[in-house]
């Protein structure tokens, strides 16, 4: 067995014995060290003798075509080895030290147009005039997406409402959120309009019996073991009102209704700290990824829209 194949194995019995770790997590270990070990040997070290310079070319050659994530999974393997190797005094140095983890960036969110939401609420107002403007389910559906797009609720806060904050005549509806946090959330014409119609309706999806107390005081009560509509029910009624529209089915979903309306306030507009407060975010740096959705998207419009962007052959 090889001196670098000797270190791997005693490192690996280590963090098995004394630390716990998976047969799954030791695997990936020696895979990362096995993977580091070749590119020392490409450059004359091996895992006891590397440098700095090696570890940090290791990264540089891993940045071109791993995820960020998979570049810090490496690394982190790297710093656990090392640190093993020093602790037994095998070396007396840290190559890793200092040498920082790749930036995670966050993928921006999938946002709906303004076209998608209309094509979404003509789809839902369809299927109420198929059923005679007299469909519960219909009602319910259309006041689901209208207040998802209108007041960027979370799916949790959407399903929990009680029925008394949606009785408001201030435009704003009384939401809890995260921790206990209480926030205003706006309501607009449509969603007003959307929540009286439902509400006319509301009493058939109440269960009967006992449990009926229980779903009282949900503005969408159900017959189902929470006393009120589901997050998974809530997933299904959107993919399904998305084929209707012509959308695919996963584009859609009571997140990406929320992003739409963080990202259409910034693109008409208003400032963070508004779409921040209206998000319930605690922090900002959050609420800051919609700028660069909104850069995003306004970007792809004057290359595709704008003269001077267009490609012409000239003669």
């Amino acid at each position: 067995m090889s001196d670098s194949a000797s270190l791997i194995e005693n490192f690996l019995d280590m963090m098995g014995a004394e630390r716990g770790a998976s047969r799954n997590t030791l695997e990936a270990y020696r895979a990362d060290l096995v993977h580091f070990a070749g590119h020392a040997v490409s450059r004359k070290r091996d895992l006891k003798t590397a440098r700095r310079d090696e570890v940090k070319s290791y990264l540089a050659a891993n940045s071109a075509t791993l995820a960020a994530s998979t570049q810090a999974r490496r690394l982190s393997s790297l710093r656990q080895f090392y640190a093993f190797l020093y602790a037994e005094q095998i070396r007396k140095d840290d190559p890793t030290n200092a040498i920082e983890a790749p930036k995670r960036q966050r993928p921006l969110p999938k946002v709906l147009s303004r076209e998608d939401i209309e094509k979404l609420s003509e789809a839902a107002r369809a299927r109420l005039a198929k059923e005679g403007g007299r469909s519960p389910a219909a009602l319910r559906l259309i006041c689901i997406v209208e207040l998802l797009y209108a007041s960027g609720l979370r799916i949790s806060e959407l399903a929990t409402l009680p029925l008394a904050a949606a009785k408001t005549k201030s435009g704003f509806l009384y939401v809890k959120g995260k921790g206990g946090k209480e926030r205003l959330a706006p309501l607009n014409p449509a969603a007003k309009s959307a929540i009286d119609a439902y509400l006319a309706a509301r009493d058939t999806f109440l269960p009967a019996g006992a449990r009926r107390a229980a779903s009282e005081r949900y503005l969408f009560p159900s017959r189902s073991a929470e006393a009120h509509l589901t997050r998974r029910r809530c997933h299904q009624l959107l993919k399904e009102l998305a084929v209707d529209a012509g959308m695919d089915p996963e584009k859609l979903s009571p997140h990406v209704l929320r992003h739409a309306f963080a990202t259409h306030l910034v693109e008409g507009g208003a400032d963070l700290r508004s779409v921040q407060t209206l998000l319930g975010h605690a922090d900002i740096a959050t609420t800051q990824i919609y700028t660069h959705v909104a850069q995003n998207r306004l970007e792809k419009l004057v290359h595709s829209a704008h003269p001077l962007s267009r490609s012409k052959k000239r003669s």
